[in-house]
């Protein structure tokens, strides 16, 4: 059995900015950040998720986005410090959220810090978006990464692929099926048509129809602050499609507990079967708890029970 530990949008804390810094869409980002978001987004939360996820001890980590806010130069600095304290780029795979691009940054300075978090297999440090989609194998899994994020005008947090980094996925995921592997995506905004309209991924729509013709086992997403499960149709039935809390989310928030989820993997004769543990941050923020699973059964291109 593999097992895959899956958390998202740690939103971690806001450093102090300068007013130049601030030029912009940050100004309305950072406002709401500590008029709103502080008090949504607590560390010892985040804390809580990641000593759960170190005790439970999963074979890999997948973390889809938003470790930072409004892309300061601060707050990269302070997220890899934080990424090399949970583990090293091998045990753990970062996309980018819509937050890590809030704005146009220096590559360098801001995304390229993790640059061995977000890189395929084989590959250096990731140099720019064009790395996209990214390919981790680790034992039976396949994990393919894919960057929604990219920045958008004021009050918009939309996401979207593109059509290159589509068709480059639907190749991808059409020759991992082949080697029959449980391939599994990574996405920051839910590939979904039914989200709001300023939160959406703009090109879900073409996102499904490759999915409908190459299928996937998994396709894991955050974005929306919540666990969640929807389905997009694959070529031999649903694919299941699973968002998580916030890691970071306040005992008592609007998000409810913080969460992530631990994911089993394993094979029998005719299927993958995915069992999804979610685990939650206790009330009192003294490590986690059960909170629900989820229970999926996936033949070689999409589920069938």
């Amino acid at each position: 059995m593999f097992t895959l530990a899956h958390l998202s949008d740690p939103h971690l804390p806001m450093p102090a900015a300068r007013s130049l810094d601030l030029l912009g869409k940050r100004v309305t980002g950072y406002l709401n950040w500590w008029r709103h978001r502080v008090h949504l987004h607590v560390p010892e939360a985040l804390a809580g998720i990641v000593a759960d996820i170190k005790a439970q001890r999963p074979d890999h980590i997948a973390l889809t986005g938003d470790l930072v806010n409004v892309s300061l130069p601060d707050e990269f600095v302070r997220a890899s410090k934080w990424l090399a304290e949970f583990g090293g780029p091998d045990g753990i795979t970062v996309i980018p959220g819509n937050h890590d691009v809030y704005v146009a940054t220096a590559w360098d300075e801001a995304l390229g810090l993790w640059g061995a978090y977000m890189a395929g297999d084989g590959k250096p440090p990731a140099a720019d978006f064009q790395i996209f989609p990214t390919l981790r194998r680790r034992g039976p899994v396949a994990l393919v990464g894919l960057n929604s994020g990219v920045p958008k005008p004021p009050f918009f947090a939309t996401g979207t692929l593109g059509e290159w980094q589509i068709a480059a996925a639907g190749k991808l995921l059409a020759d991992l099926g082949r080697q029959g592997l449980c391939r599994v995506v990574l996405i920051h905004h839910p590939p979904l048509t039914t989200e709001k309209h300023f939160k959406r991924l703009t090109d879900a729509a073409a996102f499904q129809t490759m999915i409908r013709q190459v299928g996937c086992e998994l396709i894991l997403h955050g974005h929306n602050h919540r666990s969640e499960v929807a389905r997009i149709d694959g070529p031999a039935g649903p694919v299941p499609v699973i968002g998580v809390t916030s890691a970071s989310a306040a005992p008592g928030s609007k998000y409810g507990r913080a969460r992530y989820h631990l994911i089993h993997i394993e094979r029998d004769a005719t299927a993958w079967r995915l069992k999804v543990d979610v685990r939650a941050l206790r009330s009192d923020g003294a490590g986690c708890e059960p909170d629900g699973q989820f229970v999926f059964r996936s033949a070689a291109s999409g589920v069938v029970g």
